[in-house]
């Protein structure tokens, strides 16, 4: 078969297939002393709490399986819209808000709508590598500014405007950011959004792991910074729905129907279930529930960072949201006698039965010495993986 060249720009998303090389091992090693440890998978190990599986079942029983508007519950768009007031207090209107199939979808859609072929958009090295496949799937070119700990692994204005050429159309930026769990600092992000918008680009902000920030200086929206800024949202991590597949975006009021001609023909709507369960997410109760799981993932945080710069895999960055850590294991490797992240993580998978993910999947700025480290999971395993960590390279 011939395939499209814009398939074949798409890497492999070696996360998952380190994953696969995981369970593939853990079937083999389950019922010894040492079963696999996952810490490789950016996905809470909480899932929904009561009030949202209880409104998903009344929603099955009452018959409300049927399409939604393509922008999804008007209820839902509010509850959204109210979400912002409360949580961050910034006016979103609820008329701004898309609800998507997962925060992949809204990626997509926003690219679509933005990025003609051979437009440059600007992001960081290291990034989440699905948001650079996005670009490419619209048949722009994804340009990694490499950066350092000293910038949080973040970009800066003045890097945005040292690569600002004439084919740039903008920024994407996420914040808290996938692997290295920091924000940018909100000065910086005021000063890039302005260097974007004195060139008249646009500014793509990725907040997935906004709720999930744990630091008063940093737990803001960018939407707070204008109305041209185009924020993308999610169920999944802070509100723990993964498989439920929803997520949000909030673009300029022009954006909308642009967007919404987009959704109808590619996804017709987000599933329907999935935001009737989601109006629960935002009920008193519930964010009780979230905001005890938040403060759980940063007691994680808090005990796992520290316990890795003690053996040697140096945390440059403390994370300041999201429940990751971007280690440096050259040190560690070389203890072990491997060479980069990628052996290193196939030597403690094997080793040690502790699933990571090599720096690899994230750019190429220094990411071959780098791996991260998911704390999404419960205190107990993240003490079992150091106390594996000690035997092997302590």
């Amino acid at each position: 078969m011939q395939f499209s060249s814009r398939a074949q720009r798409i890497e492999p998303f070696y996360v998952m297939e380190v994953a696969k090389a995981a369970q593939e091992l853990a079937r083999s090693v389950a019922a010894t002393r040492d079963p696999m440890i996952f810490l490789n998978i950016g996905e809470p190990d909480f899932t929904a709490p009561p009030l949202v599986l209880e409104a998903a079942e009344r929603a099955l029983r009452a018959g409300q399986t049927q399409y939604t508007n393509a922008l999804g519950l008007e209820a839902l768009r509010e509850a959204i819209s109210g979400w912002y007031a409360q949580r961050f207090g910034v006016d979103v209107p609820a008329r701004r808000i898309v609800v998507t199939a997962g925060a992949s979808a809204a990626l997509q859609l926003a690219c679509l709508a933005l990025i003609d072929r051979g437009d440059e958009i600007l992001m960081p090295d290291p990034s989440y590598p699905c948001n650079r496949h996005f670009v490419s799937a619209a048949e722009g070119t994804a340009v990694l500014i490499p950066t350092t700990a000293e910038e949080r692994f973040q970009l800066s204005a003045d890097k945005v405007q040292a690569a600002w050429g004439a084919k740039t159309r903008g920024v994407l930026l996420a914040s808290p950011s996938n692997p290295t769990g920091t924000s940018i600092a909100p000065d910086e992000l005021r000063r890039i959004v302005d260097v974007v918008r004195a060139r008249g680009g646009l500014t793509l902000i990725d907040e997935i792991y906004l709720g999930l920030s744990y630091e008063e200086q940093f737990g803001h929206t960018a939407l707070a910074l204008g109305e041209d800024v185009i924020s993308i949202n999610s169920f999944s991590k802070y509100f723990n729905m993964t498989g439920w597949r929803l997520g949000w975006m909030v673009v300029p009021d022009a954006m909308v129907p642009v967007v919404e001609r987009m959704a109808q023909n590619l996804f017709i709507c987000a599933s329907t279930i999935s935001q009737h369960a989601a109006l629960a997410c935002f009920a008193p109760s519930s964010i009780a529930e979230y905001e005890r799981r938040r403060a759980e993932f940063k007691a994680r945080r808090d005990y796992f960072i520290p316990e890795l710069n003690r053996l040697g895999l140096s945390v440059p960055v403390m994370p300041d949201g999201a429940f990751y850590a971007w280690a440096d294991c050259s040190a560690a490797a070389e203890r072990l006698g491997v060479d980069g992240s990628w052996d290193f993580a196939y030597e403690l998978m094997h080793r040690a039965h502790l699933a990571i993910t090599p720096g690899h999947d994230f750019g190429s700025a220094d990411t071959a010495r780098h791996v991260r480290f998911s704390t999404a999971n419960s205190m107990a395993q993240l003490q079992e993986a150091v106390a594996r960590l000690q035997r092997l390279i302590g």
